[in-house]
């Protein structure tokens, strides 16, 4: 089998574990910031601070996701890169303005709708959050097309830990609520002011990149984005408008929330495989392409045995985490726990077509996630359950996953490997009813994973999966210092 630059190879492979780690910093920070913050503001304004911080980080969010890979794509194919960054940032500029200038105009009707009056002033200041988010955003995904990932990961990393910080300091100032807004909002401004160190692409360049082409790329691709999202949550919100009662949207919240590292996981990698890849494919080297592609796609596939330890040992993590009242979510956690990887799946078919210049096949392979979910929710959650919303989440999650595999074999002729298939589903076999039938307590939860993570590695090595190559750039991945930023 012929090999891939060892040098891409490895830049993706250590750009995506350092954006992973940074990124991961999301679940101890937040984890911490609700805790301080249930604690310190009491249950009703932190639901007012919940509710302004869940509209406008949606909004932002919604704002990224319509230009990010479209940038990351036109920056990584061309030397000239500065009029493609300067038209993002400015279509990031514009539309983070307009969605202020929007969110501060609906800030009454929202807070009519949800009965809170109060929250009028709350989302009008969080507004501000929303163009400070964009404008950082466009600057992450240049840092991510130019291949520089350490910087990118440092930025995140100094962003988590500072809003964590300035909500602390603000709150405990005597500002409460209106504190904890301002420090989401001066953690924003850091990471603009820190990303602004590594990259500047001109604010008012002379040079323009085609707008009709940017939105091109960029329909499509937000769409396809906006489908995933939504799917992600459906089944949360089908449940309970499907009759489900609180404490079950509350009890399937909470498996959600344990399945969040594959969604991080997709995030640290798909953009930088989306990076590398273009470069590879304008640069002509179409085989390179294709064989990281593959790999890519195999990367995932491996991933399963790992879920199966995590399916396995449900309840316990369900136990260590929630406590003996949220054991019912121990199966929900099984089940969304490899629909989650299907979903990576999906993240990283779509920037290999995205890559290859089509960006069409990702709303089309997304577009009906939604409608055909729904019905089968309609079907089987009244019938099921909880157990069905979830059922129907991994069901259509993993047929859109191998539609996605099928597209980037209609473009590239490019398929996963059918002996790393073989290799995952057989080690999936002895990974889940191994951490299933060995029960540990709590203290020893976190040893038992480790130690039946090692033994999946040792399998797959075993079993001929990982060549001596490959050894040797993981290897030499970990063992390298940091790059220059």
């Amino acid at each position: 089998m012929r090999k891939i630059d060892s040098t891409a190879g490895a830049s993706v492979l250590q750009g995506s574990t350092r954006i992973f780690l940074a990124e991961s910093l999301m679940l101890p920070t937040g984890l911490l910031t609700v805790v301080f913050l249930t604690r310190t503001l009491g249950p009703e304004s932190y639901g007012l601070y919940s509710l302004a911080a869940v509209i406008t980080s949606w909004t932002g969010w919604t704002i990224a996701s319509i230009f990010n890979r479209t940038t990351v794509k036109f920056v990584s194919e061309t030397q000239q890169w500065k009029p493609v960054a300067s038209t993002a940032l400015r279509l990031y500029g514009l539309t983070g303005l307009a969605a202020l200038a929007a969110l501060i105009l609906l800030a009454w009707p929202i807070s009519r709708l949800l009965a809170e009056p109060s929250l009028i002033k709350y989302l009008c200041l969080f507004a501000v959050d929303i163009p400070l988010f964009a404008l950082s955003s466009a600057h992450k995904a240049v840092l991510l097309g130019l291949g520089r990932f350490a910087a990118k990961a440092l930025v995140s990393s100094v962003y988590w830990i500072a809003r964590l910080a300035l909500i602390i300091l603000f709150v405990e100032m005597g500002l409460s609520l209106t504190g904890a807004i301002l420090a989401s909002i001066c953690a924003s401004l850091l990471e603009l002011g820190l990303v602004r160190c590594f990259v500047r692409p001109p604010v008012f360049g002379r040079e323009h990149f085609p707008l009709a082409k940017f939105w091109q790329y960029s329909a499509p691709l937000f769409l396809a984005a906006l489908s995933v999202r939504i799917f992600d949550r459906l089944d949360l919100f089908a449940l309970k408008s499907l009759g489900g009662t609180a404490a079950q949207a509350g009890v399937y919240a909470a498996a959600q929330n344990l399945t969040l590292i594959p969604g991080i996981l997709a995030l640290a990698f798909a953009d930088p495989l989306l990076a590398a890849l273009t470069r590879l494919y304008t640069g002509g080297r179409l085989a390179d392409a294709k064989l990281m592609a593959r790999n890519a796609m195999r990367l995932v596939l491996l991933l399963f045995p790992f879920a199966g330890i995590v399916a396995g040992a449900s309840r316990e993590i369900v136990g260590l985490f929630f406590g003996s009242d949220y054991l019912s979510a121990a199966p929900l956690v099984a089940i969304l726990t490899f629909a989650a990887l299907w979903m990576v799946m999906i993240a990283v078919t779509a920037g290999i077509l995205t890559a290859g210049g089509k960006p069409n096949w990702t709303l089309v392979v997304t577009a009906p996630m939604v409608p055909l979910a729904l019905c089968g929710h309609v079907l089987l959650i009244p019938r099921m359950g909880p157990a069905g919303a979830a059922l129907i989440t991994l069901t259509f999650a993993t047929l859109h996953g191998g539609l996605a595999v099928y597209a980037v074999n209609r473009q590239w002729s490019v398929l996963p490997p059918g002996k790393s298939a073989v290799r995952s589903l057989l080690t999936l076999s002895v990974s889940y009813p191994v951490s299933a039938f060995w029960p540990v307590s709590e203290i020893w939860l976190l040893p038992k994973i480790a130690v039946l993570a090692i033994i999946v590695v040792i399998l797959l090595t075993a079993a001929g999966e990982f060549s001596r190559e490959e050894i040797q750039m993981v290897r030499g991945t970990f063992r390298r210092g940091a790059p220059d930023l």
